[in-house]
């Protein structure tokens, strides 16, 4: 079977997507990773697609003025080139109706907590570490799930825990948990690739 077809999206620095670029080009991923999408043109994770090969493409309301353009949008650039999987990696805006509907259960997230716990909207990077500390938890982890139309609500796929260290900060916590994220998100894809986790049928 030839290598899965990846497509990213992400908003900022992308080490996520940097994971996967990395599986990828060490074979630990039997896939490629054939657009990286980002809502923002200087993000640092375009420097990252640009050292593996992978074409970015900026879309975003500076280029597409409605909602329904930019759904559109995305999801030509996600057909034509041919993607199979979505993955966010820190993708920051909520994926149009359109996008959702073509690729309904293949779009998947990392989430820096323990789903359902601490997901939602405006639950994003050190916020969502500031608020398990805040909460008294004894632990923490990361979550790969399944993108629908409500905020970190989709099927979880996979989970890895890790113990909350006393007396450690939001950013401690955060440096411990991505290298979590890195691992699962990969992990998963490896699931998908064996066939030991079924998503919507890929193309032969």
């Amino acid at each position: 079977m030839r290598p899965l077809r990846l497509g990213l999206l992400a908003s900022h620095e992308g080490s996520n997507a940097q994971a996967i670029f990395e599986a990828c080009r060490q074979g630990v991923l039997h896939a490629q990773a054939h657009v990286l999408i980002s809502n923002n043109s200087r993000a640092g994770v375009r420097i990252r697609a640009e050292q593996f090969g992978v074409p970015f493409y900026h879309l975003s309301s500076a280029t597409h003025p409605t909602a329904t353009e930019l759904d559109a949008a995305i999801l030509d650039v996600l057909q034509q080139r041919g993607v199979e999987i979505v993955c966010l990696t820190g993708y920051m805006k909520k994926l149009g109706t359109k996008t959702l509907g073509a690729y309904r259960g293949r779009i998947l997230n990392v989430h820096p907590s323990l789903l359902p716990k601490f997901g939602g909207r405006g639950m994003y990077g050190l916020r969502v570490h500031e608020a398990v500390l805040a909460a008294g938890e004894t632990e923490s982890g990361a979550t790969v799930h399944l993108i629908d139309n409500e905020y970190d609500r989709g099927q979880i796929l996979a989970q890895e825990r890790t113990p909350v260290c006393p007396g450690e900060s939001p950013e401690e916590l955060q440096n411990r948990i991505l290298p979590l994220e890195h691992r699962i998100y990969v992990e998963t894809l490896q699931r998908i690739i064996a066939g030991t986790l079924t998503l919507n049928q890929r193309q032969k």
